[in-house]
């Protein structure tokens, strides 16, 4: 075998963790089997108890309608064969075959996990010393589309350019194509254009008569698959060089691959790892063509970046001299930061990462998700984490991951979630929620869906779930969606934390088939301690802590938590409490949301539970100084140009009842969620200074 590749890989005490994550083009793209908009891809996180800190990475991505593998219980398969390897310590190419893509990713992985770096093999390439040659893709369009996107391929100094043709009229493209030669000779720029089976076997040699006046270098699968013969007899009259790429999807035995390129006899064959056999399949494809001497080039197929540098990296040990078709790495919004660029036509990979890449604020969520990963299989000890900021600014503190560990493991015990279960990863991972989902998942074994976090996370869901952590307002907003709320009941095991749940949302979820909970905890407590259940039997209005965890009041009846798991020391809260002899309790409101008026101690969130029964907007509770009785009750309402005063005064003790109601534009949140009690407080002494003043 060449030396990129093995058939067979060894490792001891093998580990191997699923991710599956949602890629969003920047711009949709045209295919002959439709426009993409969106692409689901595998990330499999390899890991040995056997070589602490190290890790290794690769990408499974069949195309939806095209690959062989893409099948309706693609996730299933993957874990099936990640748990085998597990098993059995190896895995070996011979019985993947028919996976394709699932091989590329654990190739990849298993040669990232033994190369500790991206730079996978040693070569001119890998250390940033010359780069691959690439050719410039144009997608289906309209005429305008096509014609903008080849004068930026070549004013970007993209030397080949390559088509695909089929999509509009073929007088139009012929236009486009006699364009390009009008100002392009094919020594300045070469023209390559992919039919991707358009043309009917009928009318293919007319058509390809006609491109070859225009000096083209070669059409990929002018006519369908399938069709050996018919291919045949075009290879044989055209006077246009033909190569085949469709064609080979399927194709995994051997004696079958000489027989299709015996037969056929191409001038080229265009490999795809992801599609073609992965590294192993794609070596065995060019010793047979090299045997028949065909040429051959190599292509990526829509992969992230870790597909992506893997195929680059291993056709760069190949020295094939022509363009090869590897993309850019700049189609998704939501890419992973790799240290590949692109430089004129060429693809470059540097060792340092691009300080564009370090510095950005706004990473992607894949990004962001993969980092964290890294982060937490390295060797530290340690990890950064934001609190949440609702009681103050937000910052950043260090906790211990065997404590993390140990967390996960009180919620999947509680929850009876065990290896092989699906988790929804739908929240930020800024801080502990989000964190703590992919611990729990990384510890139990679980399949992880991750899905960057919005107000509708259900929205392009169409797995399903096991177990799924919300915000109350994803929850709301979830059910108000008929086909998301079925979603949302089809989760088996739910929790909702973050914020508040309304008394509202509390009634409608009651009657839900799956489990659902509220969550009590915090950023000190590596995400909750306890959980209480919304519906069915088990509903209640106490939380029941989990095992190990002993809770007391203060003389101020906060609640104060002894989990020498989570924390070397106990954690005094703010949180009032009522505590039961049988350690289950609930929250009544937070020590510092107290408002002392007239010598009488109002509890914020208690006036703000009555309230939501009658305020249909978002509003919070606050206080001002007041010179009679210390501190007096404001009420914020957002975007209510008048609230009904009467109303929210007979609702309300009198002792309770607002001094002060005002509109403002927006109730400050916490980048959580959660009401920002400071913030809030703040603009109420702002607005009484300026009406006093």
């Amino acid at each position: 075998m060449q030396k990129g590749t093995d058939n067979r890989i060894e490792l001891k005490n093998p580990r191997l963790f699923i991710v599956n994550s949602l890629l969003n083009f920047k711009t949709p793209a045209g295919t002959s089997r439709g426009i993409y908009r969106t692409r689901k891809v595998w990330y499999i996180w390899l890991t040995s108890s056997d070589h602490p800190g190290r890790w290794g990475i690769g990408e499974c991505a069949p195309l939806p309608d095209l690959s062989c593998d893409a099948i309706s219980d693609y996730e299933e398969r993957l874990y099936n064969i990640c748990k085998n390897i597990e098993e059995t310590g190896e895995f070996n190419a011979e019985d993947l075959r028919q996976y394709p893509s699932i091989l590329l990713g654990l190739e990849t992985a298993f040669r990232h996990f033994t190369a500790e770096s991206f730079a996978l093999w040693h070569t001119p390439f890998s250390q940033g010393e010359k780069g691959i040659q690439i050719n410039g893709l144009i997608w289906m369009g309209d005429y305008t589309s096509m014609f903008s996107q080849i004068e930026a391929k070549i004013k970007t100094g993209f030397r080949c350019v390559k088509l695909k043709i089929g999509a509009i009229r073929f007088e139009e493209e012929l236009e486009l194509l006699q364009h390009i030669r009008t100002h392009f000779s094919s020594q300045e720029i070469e023209l390559r254009v992919d039919a991707n089976g358009a043309f009917s076997p009928a009318d293919a040699l007319g058509k390809l008569s006609r491109l070859a006046k225009l000096d083209i270098h070669s059409i990929e699968q002018p006519i369908r698959a399938g069709q050996w013969m018919e291919m045949n007899k075009l290879v044989e009259k055209s006077p246009l060089p033909i190569a085949l790429d469709e064609e080979l999807i399927g194709i995994v035995d051997k004696t079958e691959k000489t027989k299709l390129l015996t037969t056929i006899r191409p001038q080229y064959i265009i490999l795809k790892p992801s599609l073609h056999g992965g590294f192993s399949g794609c070596q065995e494809w060019i010793e047979i063509a090299r045997e028949l001497q065909i040429n051959w080039w190599i292509t990526s197929a829509l992969e992230s970046n870790i597909g992506l540098n893997a195929i680059a990296q291993w056709t760069a040990t190949l020295s094939n001299p022509l363009p090869q078709g590897l993309g850019t790495g700049q189609l998704f919004i939501d890419n992973i930061d790799l240290p590949l660029e692109i430089e004129g036509d060429r693809l470059w990979f540097k060792e340092q990462l691009p300080e564009k890449s370090i510095e950005n604020k706004n990473p992607s969520f894949n990004n962001e998700l993969y980092r964290f990963i890294a982060d937490w299989l390295s060797d530290s000890p340690s990890i950064s984490v934001k609190t949440s900021g609702s009681t103050g600014a937000s910052k950043t503190i260090t906790v211990q991951k065997e404590q993390m560990r140990n967390s996960a493991r009180m919620t999947c015990d509680f929850l009876n979630l065990k290896k092989g279960d699906t988790a929804l990863l739908c929240m930020p991972l800024d801080f502990i929620a989000g964190k703590m989902m992919v611990v729990r998942a990384l510890e139990t074994g679980m399949r992880l869906i991750a899905r960057t976090p919005s107000s509708h996370p259900l929205k392009e869901m169409d797995e399903t779930i096991d177990f799924a952590a919300m915000t109350p307002m994803q929850v709301y907003n979830s059910l108000h969606n008929e086909t998301e709320a079925n979603r949302l009941k089809s989760i088996k095991v739910l929790i909702i934390g973050g914020g508040v749940i309304p008394q509202e949302l509390e009634i409608k979820l009651r009657n839900f088939p799956n489990q659902i909970y509220s969550t009590y905890g915090m950023t000190e407590t590596l995400s909750h301690i306890a959980l209480r259940q919304l519906n069915g039997e088990g509903a209640s209005a106490y939380y029941s802590p989990f095992t190990g965890i002993k809770l007391s009041l203060s003389d101020e009846n906060t609640l104060c938590i002894d989990a020498p798991l989570l924390s070397d020391e106990p954690i005094y809260t703010n949180d009032m409490a009522e505590l039961l002899p049988d350690g289950r309790f609930r929250i009544i409101g937070r020590k510092d949301n107290i408002i002392n008026s007239g010598g009488i101690k109002i509890q914020a969130e208690v006036v703000e539970e009555t309230l939501r029964k009658i305020i249909n907007a978002s509003f919070a509770i606050t206080s001002v100084p007041h010179p009679q009785y210390g501190e007096a009750v404001v009420l914020l309402i957002e975007g209510v140009d008048s609230p009904d005063t009467p109303i929210i005064a007979a609702s309300l003790p009198k002792y309770q009842q607002p001094k002060y109601i005002w509109n403002i534009d927006k109730i400050p949140l916490t980048e959580t969620g959660k009401t920002a009690r400071e913030a809030c407080k703040k603009i109420a002494c702002e607005r009484i200074m300026s009406d006093e003043l």
